[in-house]
C-alpha cells in the first residue's frame, strides 16, 4: 500500500513540474511556455534596435532552472541572407 502511494505521489509531483502553461505576449507574437522547472520562448517580436518597420526577431530560447541553455534569437533580414547564402 505504502508503494502505490509514493508512486502516485511521484507521478503528481512530475505533472506539476514538467506540463508547461502557455502565455502569448502582446509583442508581436511570442508565445512563452512556463513550467517550474523549464521555460521554453518562441519568439515573434519587433526588434528594439531595427532601422525599419520590418525588422523583428524569431527563433527560439530555452531555458533550464532559470539558466539559458540554448538561444536561437534572431532578426528576420540576418536568416534571410543566411538562406541565401547557403544555395
Amino acid at each position: 500500500m505504502r508503494k502505490k502511494v509514493v508512486t502516485g505521489i511521484c507521478i503528481l509531483l512530475a505533472i506539476v513540474l514538467l506540463i508547461p502553461i502557455p502565455m502569448r505576449l502582446k509583442d508581436g507574437g511570442t508565445v512563452v511556455y512556463h513550467a517550474i522547472l523549464y521555460q521554453v520562448e518562441n519568439v515573434h517580436r519587433i526588434d528594439p534596435e531595427a532601422t525599419s518597420e520590418n525588422d523583428y526577431l524569431e527563433g527560439m530560447i530555452v531555458k533550464i532552472l532559470g539558466i539559458e541553455v540554448y538561444n536561437n534569437k534572431r532578426d528576420k533580414n540576418q536568416t534571410l541572407r543566411l538562406s541565401r547564402t547557403k544555395v
